[in-house]
């Protein structure tokens, strides 16, 4: 890759106050310290304090019509907007609560042109009877910046069944039906801390999560956090707890 290569966008989103501005800040030391080619880093925010200076802020967008409430997850939708933030081009959205393993540069090298996205994951018993269906994990994925308003369209047109649990029961359901012809990730490119790192009851009560092998992003989807999952995390359900990982604090750092 060369410096007068147009750079890539990575985006992210933050708002309430789940999610410190300290988790942006650490995402965006994690992908500099792992993508080689030109890149610009942009949160999509309600609260940009505390935020590196060389973040790129966008203002978070207004309420399209969502009758449930805004601020919403559904706001994932907005971003392939044309013209969303002034993005154009190749971009990389990843959730704040994730945590960088190894090297980005494939995530823009696979099928460029193309919307790529995490295979969902599902419990061990449902993708063992055949039964993981054909939806997206929305924490990280790849779309082009002025290309993909046919999602945000859809959207539009399918608002009522976009925010309606019993069509759709999570944004990213949404998100892969509206892109239509979706790529999965590689499998051991993106992988789960509670299904790929924490071993399964009773054997997380005594042994420590490890991480495969070729992991290049770790997503924390519900509950650990990154920083819980460095501290250990119960929330009282024996199948649910996890020992303490500390060695996940020398990748997920300013």
């Amino acid at each position: 890759m060369t410096a007068n290569q147009p750079p890539v966008n990575i985006l992210c989103l933050k708002w309430g106050t789940r999610y410190g501005p300290h988790y942006v800040n650490k995402l965006f030391s994690s992908v500099s310290r792992n993508l080689d080619r030109p890149f610009l880093f942009h949160c999509c925010t309600d609260d940009p304090a505390g935020l590196d200076p060389a973040i790129r802020i966008i203002p978070f967008p207004e309420n399209p019509g969502i009758k449930r409430g805004w601020p919403d997850i559904l706001v994932k939708l907005l971003l392939l907007k044309d013209g969303f933030g002034g993005l154009q081009g190749p971009t990389l959205f990843m959730d704040v609560d994730i945590i960088i393993m190894g090297r980005l540069d494939c995530f823009f090298d696979y099928k460029p042109g193309e919307y790529c996205i995490i295979h969902n994951w599902v419990s061990r018993r449902k993708e063992l009877l055949g039964r993981r269906p054909a939806v997206g994990n929305s924490s990280v994925f790849r779309f082009e910046a002025g290309k993909s308003n046919e999602v945000y369209e859809a959207f539009l047109r399918e608002m009522a069944q976009a925010e309606d649990r019993r069509i759709f029961n999570t944004e990213q359901a949404f998100l892969t039906h509206a892109m239509k012809k979706v790529n999965w990730w590689p499998e051991q490119w993106v992988q789960s801390y509670k299904w790929n790192c924490r071993p399964i009851f009773p054997l997380n009560m005594f042994v420590t999560p490890k991480v495969a092998p070729d992991c290049r992003i770790l997503v924390f989807h519900g509950r650990p956090d990154p920083d819980e999952a460095i501290k250990g995390f119960s929330d009282g359900k024996l199948h649910h707890y996890t020992r303490p990982a500390p060695w996940l604090a020398q990748y997920w750092k300013e």
